[in-house]
């Protein structure tokens, strides 16, 4: 048992060192999103819907192709039934009945039926509905695929914001520490007043306080990172591209032009898919109007027997074959066909709108989406210059406090400023890449 039990928790072992091997250790943002297609959960039982679809599809067309089943029936009567014939038909008195039993007490038969649907007007639908249930669940897929890739390119870059964040904060935390330090030497040498001490160690506490709390935030976002990458969350991972490969000038300079078509617009095609499932359903109501005709072949042997001899090679069996066709016309149903029509079409009108209000919600979305990117590069490059100059204001009030020129309360000011800038910068980014991405999704332009 013990032996059985280390071969067990060896093999585990294996396994697991096997699924760690395959699991990369670092990822591009190209590499996480490739990783995230093929790994994600909601991608892969989306992609199940798909194959259900594939089979569903077979299924409906199967309905149409021969139908062949066999039955087989043993019997056994543990007593015989009693008819009752005149007597006057075996020369009795006429009045009065013979008892008579017919037949073995032990009877077996088999036999195979062929059927064939000719036709049915609501399997010619169906044929049609299960291409369409088919393309409504690779739409899905798509919608899916589009939402999962959005949510880890935005994932993986604000992991990236969040560590230059971080670094902004360890440059300012040293920054601070050496500016602390120098302070309280004047201070103990009486060339500074303890309030410029407490100014420097108040911002210095609210920094430290920042830098605690994104290099936190940096741990749930790289989980969460891993979450949409169907990445194991207690598995190692390390982000190979840095906010430069970000920050390329396609993130800013790409053209998208207000008049762009929206056809491949995933909601606009889910909301067609509709509409051509409604009017085939309405199709199908009407179709219960029409006639259905099928064939069938059947064959079977009987056996009879006093005893259990079905399986000797002396037993006979005794033939039958049928050929025949089935006919079913429908004629009157208290109008219940007519109001299941009139119910189908009133979906039809409704997809139609539904349709309509989509394709104008989305070029609408698009265009609010088109300024918002719009706005949010031009704050980028606000923001940026206002970081390079928030930096030299700083700067020049470090110089001027140690030089007499500035008091505490203005340096205090200045660092504040550039905090802020900092902030407002690292947003600027996330801002233009969120938006960037909206574009994308809507134009459905990104690589599947």
């Amino acid at each position: 048992m013990k032996t059985n039990l280390k071969l067990l928790m060896l093999l585990m072992l294996c396994f697991n060192q096997i699924i760690a091997q395959d699991l990369p250790k670092r990822v591009t943002l190209e590499q996480a999103v490739t990783f995230g297609q093929e790994n994600n959960r909601q991608i892969l039982n989306a992609s199940r819907e798909v194959q259900r679809a594939y089979k569903e599809r077979w299924s409906t067309i199967a309905i149409g192709l021969p139908q062949i089943s066999a039955s087989a029936n043993y019997q056994n009567f543990l007593e015989l039934p009693t008819s009752l014939i005149p007597a006057q038909f075996f020369g009795g008195k006429e009045g009065e009945f013979a008892e008579v039993q017919f037949g073995t007490p032990q009877t077996m038969d088999g036999g195979v039926t062929l059927q064939q649907l000719l036709f049915d007007g609501s399997y010619i639908v169906g044929l049609e509905a299960s291409k369409v249930y088919l393309d409504i669940s690779k739409n899905i897929l798509e919608k899916t695929a589009l939402e999962i890739k959005k949510n880890i390119v935005s994932t993986y870059s604000s992991v990236l914001l969040i560590e230059e964040n971080i670094l902004f904060l360890e440059k300012n935390k040293t920054n601070l520490s050496a500016n602390l330090e120098e302070v309280r030497i004047l201070y103990r040498n009486g060339f500074d007043e303890e309030e410029s001490v407490e100014q420097l160690r108040l911002t210095l506490s609210g920094v430290e306080t920042q830098l605690r709390y994104a290099q936190n935030t940096k741990n749930i976002t790289l989980d969460m990172l891993k979450l949409l990458m169907g990445f194991p969350t207690e598995s190692p991972l390390e982000l190979v591209d840095n906010l430069e490969a970000l920050t390329t000038e396609g993130l800013f300079d790409e053209k998208f032009e207000s008049d762009s078509s929206l056809d491949n617009n995933i909601d606009i095609k889910i909301a067609s898919s509709n509409l051509k499932s409604e009017s085939l359903l309405y199709k199908y109501e009407k179709s219960k109007n029409l006639p259905r005709l099928a064939a069938f072949l059947s064959g079977n042997y009987t056996g009879n027997s006093q005893t259990f001899s079905f399986v000797n090679s002396d037993q006979k069996w005794f033939g039958a074959a049928l050929v025949g066709v089935n006919l079913q016309i429908p004629i009157f149903s208290s109008f219940k066909r007519r109001a299941q029509t009139q119910k189908a079409k009133i979906a039809v009108e409704q997809a139609e709108t539904t349709l309509e209000e989509t394709q104008e919600r989305i070029n609408i979305e698009f265009q609010a989406a088109l300024n918002e990117y719009e706005l949010a590069v031009e704050t980028y490059f606000t923001n940026k210059e206002n970081l390079a100059l928030a930096n030299r204001i700083e700067q020049k009030n470090q110089s001027k406090y140690f030089e007499g020129m500035a008091s505490s309360f203005e340096l205090r000011q200045a660092q504040l400023q550039l905090y802020s800038a900092q902030n407002n910068y690292i947003s600027a980014i996330q801002n233009v890449i969120q938006k960037k991405l909206n574009l994308e999704t809507l134009l459905n332009t990104t690589d599947q």
